[in-house]
């Protein structure tokens, strides 16, 4: 039997000091993991991390000012970031350049409202279309005074209330009475699709199944289109009326309809009898929406006087921004980059806001950055903790939002307890179940 005995063997050298000068050694292990305090310290940390940015949260960047009645429509340029077109209530049409917030260039356009804009693929035209019935090509860029009238004018039977471009083919659609597919050269759309609807007022083209296209009509529906077809596809009815419509630029079948019921529905094309996801907060009709470039995130604008920023899996906004001044949202328009957000409204300003609340602009140091993404993981491992939670949730809202929304739950409580209470008083299976999602989708047409 052989025992084995483990001899603890200090050399002097390895901790004493040869003289008086030298610096003491400590034998200290680094790993993180072996430290007794490393759990409570990470999350001092990430408290503080969490804090500083609500300090931090300072969305608004700054405003264009210059038009002389509300900003109903934004279109932006398929290439440039720093260049914006608007249109407003009085007809007239402003561009404008967003890195030294200047306007380039204005001209009425319209008699009555200008309904809509849309830049064509190349971004050196832009087509707008208004009450006057009149569809209207102008330059992108004007190099001498002759350039300021029209290139081309199309004459539509009726009220034009929405314009659409396709991706890359010289093709745009309009909604109105009915919707129309158009070509620049010629004089009569080429293709009209009706499906028994008084009138059509936002048409949205695919960016990735470039044949499809969607619009928002005043019968509560939502119609599906694909332009190699004679006629239209599919369509499924709300409850109330859709306001605008947006796809999701990473996933071709995914968009997204704001309504008029303060909420916006997700619906995947391929199953339309439920949407994918209902998002709320709104306290008002939600007018406008808008995806990001990479399909995660979108942003919407509400009769609430508020913008919300929606993960496009999740239920609830992310972030709300507000200003005192400013009053119905009219128009939002998300940049290509991924860090402005562009807002209209009624009060005549257009306002660029970060897309994310506490971000740093400009050139970050390497050092910077690396503090930035350890304060995100931290952020993100602590994410369930009730106090990390509560003040990366929490935000001021105007007084007449957070009414609102006190009167809007109770509501919702109110309905919920007396579906239960018949429920309860019911005969079994009477009053079934109806889920959220369910619960605003009428009826589905193919």
């Amino acid at each position: 039997m052989s025992v084995k005995i483990k001899v603890i063997s200090r050399n002097p050298e390895d901790y004493l000091r040869a003289t008086k000068r030298d610096i003491h050694k400590l034998q200290r292990n680094y790993d993180p993991s072996l430290h007794p305090l490393e759990g409570p310290r990470e999350y001092v940390r990430a408290l503080n991390a969490v804090k500083l940015e609500r300090v931090f949260a300072k969305p608004f960047i700054g405003s264009l000012d210059g038009h002389s009645d509300g900003v109903s429509s934004l279109a932006k340029h398929p290439s440039r970031l720093a260049v914006l077109a608007s249109g407003a209530f009085d007809g007239e049409i402003r561009l404008w350049d967003l890195a030294s917030r200047k306007c380039t260039r204005h001209f009425v356009a319209h008699e009555g409202w200008v309904r809509a804009i849309s830049y064509t693929p190349e971004g050196q035209q832009f087509i707008s279309v208004g009450d006057d019935k009149t569809i209207k090509t102008w330059k992108s860029e004007i190099i001498d005074e002759d350039d300021e009238d029209p290139l081309n004018t199309l004459l539509s039977m009726s009220v034009v209330s929405g314009i659409s471009h396709h991706r890359s083919k010289p093709i745009f659609a309009t909604c109105g009475e009915h919707c129309q597919l158009w070509e620049n050269t010629r004089s009569e759309p080429i293709k009209v699709f009706k499906w028994g609807v008084d009138s059509l007022h936002h048409v949205a083209f695919n960016q990735v199944e470039t044949n499809l296209l969607a619009s928002c009509a005043s019968d509560r529906s939502v119609i599906l289109y694909d332009f190699r077809e004679s006629g239209p596809l599919r369509k499924v009815v709300m409850e109330l009326r859709s306001n605008a419509l947006s796809w999701n630029p990473m996933e071709a079948f995914i968009f997204t309809v704001a309504n008029e019921d303060y909420n916006l529905y997700t619906f995947d094309v391929r199953k339309l009898k439920q949407p994918v996801n209902v998002h709320m907060d709104h306290t008002s009709a939600v007018i406008d929406v808008d995806y990001s470039p990479t399909g995660r995130e979108f942003v919407s604008g509400s009769y609430d006087k508020t913008v919300r920023i929606f993960e496009s899996l999740k239920g609830h906004s992310r972030d709300v921004y507000h200003t005192k001044r400013m009053q119905r949202l009219t128009c939002v328009k998300w940049s290509l980059d991924n860090k402005y957000i562009l807002t209209g409204s009624d009060e005549m300003n257009i306002r660029i806001w970060k897309a994310k609340a506490s971000e740093k602009l400009g050139v970050l140091k390497p050092r910077e950055r690396t503090a930035l993404n350890y304060a995100e993981a931290l952020k993100e491992k602590f994410s369930a903790h009730p106090q990390v939670k509560r003040i990366a949730r929490h935000r001021h809202v105007p007084k007449h939002i957070h009414n609102a929304q006190k009167e809007i739950k109770t509501i919702r409580e109110k309905n919920k307890r007396k579906e239960a209470n018949r429920r309860a008083h019911s005969k079994a299976g009477s009053v079934p179940f109806v889920p959220e999602r369910k619960r605003h989708v009428v009826k589905e047409d193919e």
